[in-house]
């Protein structure tokens, strides 16, 4: 991977079984930012806060193939998906513990702290996790509440729930108020 900003970047579009995923990927093939349409305007902004000089174009990437095996079924599929974020050294510190937790299995806020070193910081934890640009890939839905229950993802509670069932996670429904 290079450590220059990209030149170019390449928007794939790929439908899932919960919602069209955006895969933004740079000229070697590593993933930038992931998101769902439904967020994309939020994307493309922080894509061109963080990548101000590159070229976005849309087109297939290749880090498609590993996405379309994931939501066929195997959750493994996207441990070796390489990705390269923008972040501050605690964002990186956080996103790269994140990738520790196997799929089919979940951490909670706490026990994540604590995985970095940092258990007092429970909620820079959280703030990190929720600034995580390249979802399902650094996998940010697989931390729970310490109770088990679900807890904030940004691309919806519906869609978190979906992932952690996909990959045979345990967790604790909400109850409907």
């Amino acid at each position: 991977m290079r450590n220059a900003q990209p030149e170019t970047l390449t928007l794939d579009r790929l439908q899932t079984p919960v919602g069209t995923a955006l895969l933004v990927t740079d000229e070697d093939g590593v993933l930038r930012a992931f998101n769902w349409t439904d967020y994309e305007p939020k994307m493309l902004a922080w894509i061109a806060r963080h990548y101000p000089k590159a070229r976005l174009g849309e087109g297939r990437s290749p880090v498609r193939p590993a996405f379309e095996a994931y939501f066929a079924g195997d959750a493994r599929a996207l441990d070796r998906t390489p990705w390269k974020a923008s972040g501050t050294a605690f964002q990186l510190k956080v996103w790269e513990a994140l990738c520790t937790i196997p799929a089919g299995e979940t951490l909670s806020y706490r026990g994540l702290a604590e995985r970095i070193g940092r258990p007092s910081a429970v909620r820079a934890v959280g703030l990190a996790n929720g600034a995580n640009p390249v979802a399902v890939v650094v996998p940010c839905h697989r931390v729970i509440g310490t109770n088990g229950s679900l807890t904030g993802y940004g691309g919806g509670l519906p869609r978190k729930k979906w992932l952690l069932s996909h990959e045979g996670a345990s967790f604790r429904e909400q109850l409907a108020a």
